[in-house]
């Protein structure tokens, strides 16, 4: 019995220590409204780097250029496409007055480095606001740009935004996207609502040009081929000069992933950046990870061989409460409560894949962002 009672009590600490993350998003993210800012107008350059995208550009880039604002550019950035992209991009140069278009050649130094184009397109800009999109992102709503700017102040000089992914019905595989989608804007809002901001993402973020040079760019993580968005952000983030939006009208709406193997792939790409988040974010976002697979392991463990299962069964229902009241909240501001009822599948599916991302990573590195 003494390993089971060892279990048991280890099993008490994780479930104590899940509870208190999810407090913790509860009442800094969950519950919190939208914060209704005034509309600035001030000059905007959205950039797009964009990788055999000719498809995905004929259907947003007019979406972009039909935002109700009143002062903005669109860079496209051509990151040595070989599909039509490029043809794609000066068709809209030439019938836009607002679009400036950078061809990006490849570069030996910096093949296969979406850092390196997005720099240029970022050098090429005219305006100090910068807004960040992909070439499959699409506004939620013409106010897209009004609400992302709407945020930048004297001292707020990086707005986070929420990039959602389209609902394919019938389809596992999107319901489990859309959940770690859910999950990790719920961790990258929260932590920044708590001062202590770690990530964004590419698919909808925001921050001044002058911010980005005074860093050196993406100087210190070059080599490291993913992390434009998250690395960068990671860096240069910090309690004061972080803001938010998340109102309905500033989500962007990408097309996700079809097939497994094609999200396992993204997936090890974004992942394989973690590692070289600062050491707080790292021990932070470790220990949720850790303490949600013990959760699931330890728990079922002590349940199948029935020790003090009435204890087990509750603390398990108790996380399952407050887990389902801190995703209910923000399921709801993010438009996704079908995913709600099926939070215990998804989690579990989640965790087991992210398990098996952690152990291909250690074998072999992702190597380009395309």
């Amino acid at each position: 019995m003494v390993i089971p009672s060892i279990l048991f009590y280890v099993f008490i600490a994780v479930v104590g220590i899940q509870i208190v993350y999810y407090l913790s998003f509860l009442f800094s993210f969950g519950i919190k409204r939208p914060e209704t800012q005034q509309k600035k107008h001030i000059p905007i350059s959205v950039i797009i780097c964009a990788k055999n995208e000719a498809e995905n550009l004929k259907k947003n880039i007019p979406l972009i250029l039909n935002q109700e604002y009143s002062n903005f550019e669109i860079v496209l950035v051509n990151d040595s496409s070989y599909d039509d992209t490029l043809e794609i991009m000066k068709a809209f140069d030439a019938e836009n007055n607002n679009i400036k278009l950078v061809d990006v050649k490849t570069n030996e130094a910096f093949w296969g480095n979406k850092k390196y184009a997005l720099t240029l397109g970022i050098k090429a800009s005219k305006h100090d606001f910068l807004v960040f999109t992909d070439a499959d992102c699409t506004p939620n709503s013409k106010q897209w740009l009004v609400q992302m700017s709407s945020h930048f102040s004297n001292e707020k000089s990086i707005v986070l935004g929420y990039g959602a992914y389209a609902k394919k019905k019938f389809s596992f595989l999107n319901q489990l996207i859309r959940f770690e989608t859910v999950m990790t804007a719920l961790q990258y809002f929260s932590y920044a609502k708590m001062g202590i901001p770690y990530m964004g993402v590419g698919r909808n973020m925001a921050y001044r040009k002058e911010l980005f040079f005074n860093n050196c760019g993406f100087s210190n993580h070059m080599s490291i081929k993913s992390g434009d968005d998250d690395l960068f952000i990671n860096e240069v983030s910090n309690a004061s000069n972080t803001a938010l939006s998340y109102t309905k009208d500033s989500f962007t709406i990408s097309e996700p992933k079809t097939t497994f193997k094609e999200w396992i792939l993204q997936k090890r790409r974004h992942i394989s950046t973690a590692n070289f988040y600062k050491l707080k974010h790292q021990f932070l976002l470790g220990l949720f990870y850790i303490t949600n697979l013990l959760f699931w392991i330890l728990g079922s463990a002590l349940l199948i061989i029935g020790f003090s299962w009435p204890w087990i069964a509750s603390l398990v229902g108790l996380r399952f409460v407050i887990q389902w009241l801190c995703f209910g909240f923000t399921a709801k501001k993010f438009q996704e409560t079908d995913l709600i009822i099926l939070m215990p599948i998804l989690e579990l599916f989640l965790i087991t894949t992210q398990l098996s991302i952690f152990i291909a990573n250690l074998i072999s590195k992702p190597k380009h962002w395309k």
